[in-house]
């Protein structure tokens, strides 16, 4: 049998199921049932947010706090997200203080939903990109210690909805540039080496779409059209 489409999630039913019964005979109606079983029905949207302009004086993380441009463009993005009307779920952020202190702001104009931080989504060296470029030069060992990480927090988050969720989701993911440039390639199944190809500014919006049979949309890419162009920066 040649590749199962679309298991770049590792999660198509017939993937799963070749899994648990590699070697067993089983009856086409026991089959579909427990297809059935291992089937996504809802749609995952995905809202990665880049955290807002920070003081890059900071030497040590917690000193590396939002400007006070960078708290307007939260609450612009804050704004913007609520204003979709959308029923969020929850709101994912990296343990970085940029990212922790974008994430309050927002979660003001979203009242209720739920704040998880996560190391998996701080900001590193996901892979090495291509073309190189010569302003970004990280140690290999940056590479080695980063993209292990970040491709944990790839495989974590994104991946079509679980077989016992039964409603669309929407959920907001605030962390990095980096990081958010590496999973779009990801989830599009586009070589991640690209990464670097794409720029996003400070406190935009990207927009994944993840259907029930793992096809992936990318709907917004770094959306600011929000923000004031005096607003909008790319630190």
């Amino acid at each position: 049998m040649g590749p199962i489409p679309l298991n770049w999630d590792r999660r198509e039913p017939l993937a799963l199921i070749n899994l648990k019964k590699k070697n067993e005979e089983t009856g086409e109606e026991e089959l579909a049932s427990r297809l059935d079983h291992c089937k996504a029905k809802a749609t995952r949207h995905i809202f990665l947010i880049r955290h807002s302009q920070y003081n890059l004086d900071g030497r040590a993380d917690k000193d590396r706090t939002l400007t006070p441009l960078g708290r307007e463009q939260a609450e612009l993005t804050g704004q913007r997200l609520a204003s979709l009307g959308l029923k969020f779920d929850q709101i994912i952020h990296s343990s970085m203080t940029r990212a922790t202190e974008t994430t309050e702001i927002i979660s003001k104009h979203l009242p209720g939903v739920k704040k998880i931080s996560t190391d998996l989504l701080r900001e590193g060296a996901p892979i090495e990109p291509d073309p190189p470029v010569s302003h970004w030069k990280p140690e290999a060992v940056q590479y080695y210690e980063d993209g292990a990480r970040i491709e944990a927090a790839f495989r974590n988050f994104i991946h079509r909805a679980d077989a016992k969720q039964e409603e669309d989701s929407y959920e907001i993911f605030v962390c990095h540039a980096n990081v958010i440039r590496y999973i779009v390639c990801r989830a599009l199944q586009f070589p991640p080496e690209g990464w670097l190809r794409m720029s996003l500014n400070n406190g935009s919006i990207t927009h994944l779409v993840i259907r029930p049979n793992g096809r992936v949309a990318l709907r917004t890419l770094g959306d600011t059209g929000f923000m004031p162009p005096d607003k909008i920066t790319r630190t």
